[in-house]
C-alpha cells in the first residue's frame, strides 16, 4: 500500500494525534504545576504521578475492551468529551478532588488513544497496517515538538490556561474527526466475531508467539525511556548544557518525521521479528555509546543509532501484534502492545535511576545488555512463530 492509498480516516485520525501530542501539556508539566501553583510537597507530588501512570497503564491494558464491546467511535467520541471537560475543570478543582480525578482523566485519555489505534487499524487490511501505524506515530512526534514551547509561552501567562487550552483542543480533536468516523469500521477483508468467538486472554494463551515477544516489548521500552529519566542527568553531571539534551530529542524527533513512513513503506513486506530484533539491537547499542566520553558527539551519534533501533522496531511490532488480532479484539490487542510498553516505561524510572545512583557507568552496558537480550526474545519468538500456526499474524508476511 503506497501513500496514495491510505484511507482518509488514517489520516485524519493522525491530524487528530497531532493536534493532542502538541497540547499534551498535563503530562508534561503536571509535577512543576502540584509543585508550584498548588503548593504541595514533592512526595505528595510523587504519589499522584504515580496514581496517574496507574491510570494510564490501567487505561492501556482494559480500555480497548469499551471499544471492542460498544464501538470505538462511541469510546473516542464520547471520551474526548469528559476528558476535554474534565480537563478544564482542574484548576478549579479542589486538591483532594484532584487526586481522585487526574488517575480518571489519565485513564480516559489511555482508552481513547487505545480506540483510536483500533479505528486506524481497521481502516486497512492485515499486512499493510505497518504504514498507518508510521502515520500516527510521524503525527505524534510532530505534535511533541511543537508542543512544549508553546506550552512554555502558554505558562508564562497562566497555569490555568494550559489546562482550558488541552481541554479546549481535546474538543476540537473530537470535532474534527468525528465526520471522518464511519458508524461501523469494517476491515477490508473482514472476519466477524461469532458470539462464540474466544475472548481476549484464550486467544492471547493460544498464540505463543505473541506471549514470549510480549515479555521484549517490555524490556525494549525499559531501556528505552532512559533517555526521559536518566540520560538527561548523566549528561548534566558530565558538564554537558541543557541545550545538548533538548537538541538530542529534537534531533531524534526530526529523524523519525523524515525517515519512519520511507522505511515502514520499505519494509512492509518483510517478515516482523528480525526487524523488531534488529531495533532492539540498536536501541541496546545505542544506550551502550553514552558510556563513551561525553562529548556533543558521542552523544549525538548515540541518538542517531537508539533512533534507528526505535523506527525499525516502534512501528513494526505494534502492527504486528495488531495484525494479530481477531478483529472483534483488535482494541483489546492495541492495548496490551501499548500498555506492555507502559509498563516498561513506567518500570524505567526507579530501575534507572537505582542503578545510576549505585553505579552510574554500570547503567550504559547493561542498557546494551537489557537490549540484546530483548532482540533474542524477539528472535526466539520468530522461531516459535515459524513452528505453529497460531503463533502467525493473519496475512503477515
Amino acid at each position: 500500500m503506497n501513500l496514495r492509498e491510505v484511507p482518509r480516516l488514517v489520516w485524519v485520525l493522525a491530524a487528530g494525534r497531532f493536534l493532542s501530542s502538541a497540547t499534551a501539556y498535563t503530562m508534561l508539566f503536571l509535577t512543576l504545576y502540584l509543585t508550584g501553583p498548588r503548593d504541595l510537597s514533592v512526595p505528595a507530588t510523587g504519589v499522584i504521578a504515580g496514581e496517574v501512570g496507574i491510570g494510564l497503564l490501567a487505561g492501556n491494558f482494559t480500555g480497548g475492551r469499551w471499544g471492542d464491546r460498544y464501538g470505538h467511535r462511541r469510546v473516542v467520541l464520547s471520551g474526548s468529551v469528559v476528558a476535554g471537560l474534565g480537563t478544564m475543570s482542574v484548576p478549579w478543582l479542589p486538591v483532594p478532588v484532584l487526586v481522585v480525578w487526574l488517575p480518571v482523566l489519565s485513564y480516559l485519555g489511555a482508552t481513547v488513544g487505545v480506540s483510536i489505534g483500533a479505528l486506524s487499524a481497521l481502516a486497512v487490511a492485515r499486512g499493510d497496517r505497518r504504514t498507518s501505524v508510521a502515520i500516527g506515530r510521524a503525527a505524534s512526534n510532530a505534535g511533541f515538538v511543537i508542543g512544549p514551547p508553546l506550552a512554555a509561552v502558554i505558562v508564562a501567562h497562566s497555569w490555568s490556561a494550559l489546562f482550558v487550552v488541552e481541554g479546549l483542543m481535546s474538543l476540537g480533536v473530537r470535532l474534527l474527526i468525528s465526520p471522518a468516523l464511519p458508524r461501523e469500521v469494517t476491515p477490508p477483508t473482514p472476519h466477524r466475531a461469532h458470539p462464540s468467538a474466544h475472548g481476549l486472554w484464550r486467544a492471547v494463551r493460544a498464540d505463543r508467539a505473541l506471549l514470549t515477544l510480549l515479555p521484549a516489548v517490555v524490556l525494549a521500552d525499559l531501556v528505552y525511556r532512559q533517555l526521559y529519566t536518566t540520560v538527561p542527568l548523566h549528561l548534566r553531571d558530565s558538564g554537558e548544557p541543557v541545550g545538548l539534551y533538548t537538541a538530542l530529542n529534537a534531533i531524534g524527533s526530526g529523524l523519525i518525521l523524515l525517515l519512519e513512513i520511507p522505511v515502514a513503506q520499505r519494509l512492509r513486506r518483510h517478515a516482523s521479528y528480525p526487524i523488531i530484533a534488529g531495533g532492539y539491537a540498536l536501541v541496546g547499542f545505542g544506550f551502550a555509546l553514552f558510556g563513551l566520553p561525553v562529548s556533543a558527539a558521542t552523544a549525538i551519534l548515540a541518538m542517531v543509532v537508539l533512533t534507528a533501533g526505535e523506527i525499525l522496531y516502534k512501528t513494526t511490532a505494534t502492527a504486528h501484534v495488531l495484525d494479530a488480532a481477531p478483529d472483534h479484539l483488535v482494541g483489546q490487542y492495541q492495548g496490551l502492545y501499548t500498555g506492555a510498553a507502559t509498563s516498561g516505561t513506567m518500570l524505567s524510572g526507579p530501575l534507572g535511576s537505582a542503578v545510576y545512583a549505585a553505579a552510574p557507568t554500570l547503567l550504559w552496558p547493561l542498557c546494551g545488555v537489557v537490549g540484546v537480550g530483548a532482540a533474542a526474545v524477539a528472535l526466539v519468538a520468530g522461531r516459535v512463530s515459524r513452528r505453529s500456526p497460531a503463533g502467525s499474524p493473519r496475512g503477515s508476511p
